[in-house]
């Protein structure tokens, strides 16, 4: 067993912390649990997968983990990365082969980005085959900084305010969702593959383009980051503190009846504090 220096020992320590506080917070693993954990090879994926079955030894609750790969057909992808590891943790799992490359490279115009038609794809297909294993749970890699990245996505260029939330429930019903990295931030994940050695597979199909609204964002937040450490945290902790009273929305609050409380007591002006 590698012997973890002070720093790796409170990185691991830290991850694993926050992991469990967001899995209890959001009630996201209960007895008897059958977890899907989506693993892409990136980063993210290895260190979710990493901190479930730690969580898997050490919870009060019986769960069971099943690793599922989606090989969407990508050129050059090296098919004998993922189950290698997966062999060497002794994580079951699946390796769904299904050819969504060809269907992007097909319906997107050369230039255009990839990534929503390639997202929807993927997670259709990783949903449905949810179902046909009896998974209760979906267990997705986001972590806080895409959490705070999609936010202000979909404020710049949708025109709502809504994040990736922690948890929820698929549009269809059919799915319960989790994503247990939701507290935890990307620089600490990065540095726990780095220590860890994931054997890391980089996205070939959409790696390349640098025009992406998401870039833009992620590098906003990151010289926000810079300018003023402790940004991004202040913000993820904004969302999880919603005033629905001291926002716009007519249908999430009743500002239409609104009025003076009759019973209220009189305000006593205080001169001395004037």
């Amino acid at each position: 067993m590698t012997t973890l220096s002070v720093n790796q020992n409170k990185l691991q320590k830290r991850l694993r912390r926050l992991t469990a506080n967001a899995v209890t917070d959001y009630r996201m693993i209960e007895e008897g649990d059958r977890i899907m954990v989506c693993l892409s090879g990136g980063k993210d994926s290895y260190t979710l997968l990493d901190m479930l079955m730690h969580l898997q030894k050490v919870a009060p609750v019986n769960f069971e983990l099943v690793a599922v790969n989606l090989d969407q057909k990508q050129p050059g992808f090296p098919e004998d990365v993922l189950p290698a590891y997966l062999d060497q943790v002794g994580v079951p799992y699946h390796i769904l082969e299904r050819d969504t490359y060809s269907v992007v490279k097909e319906k997107v115009p050369e230039g255009k980005t990839t990534c929503s038609l390639c997202s929807r794809l993927r997670r259709g297909n990783l949903y449905t085959f949810a179902d046909e294993i009896g998974a209760t749970k979906v267990a997705l890699g986001h972590h806080r900084d895409d959490i705070v990245e999609t936010f202000f996505l979909n404020m710049f260029f949708g025109g709502s305010l809504k994040a990736m939330p922690p948890k929820l429930l698929s549009d269809d019903g059919r799915n319960v969702v989790i994503r247990p990295l939701a507290y935890c931030n990307e620089k600490d994940i990065a540095a726990y593959a780095r220590l860890k050695e994931f054997p890391i597979i980089p996205c070939n199909l959409c790696g390349s383009q640098e025009n992406l609204q998401r870039k833009v964002v992620k590098e906003m937040l990151v010289d926000w980051e810079r300018k003023s450490p402790g940004r991004v945290d202040n913000i993820f902790r904004a969302l999880c503190h919603v005033h629905p009273s001291q926002l716009a929305d007519p249908k999430l609050f009743d500002f239409a009846g609104l009025t003076i409380d009759d019973t209220a007591a009189p305000r006593h002006l205080n001169l001395i504090n004037l």
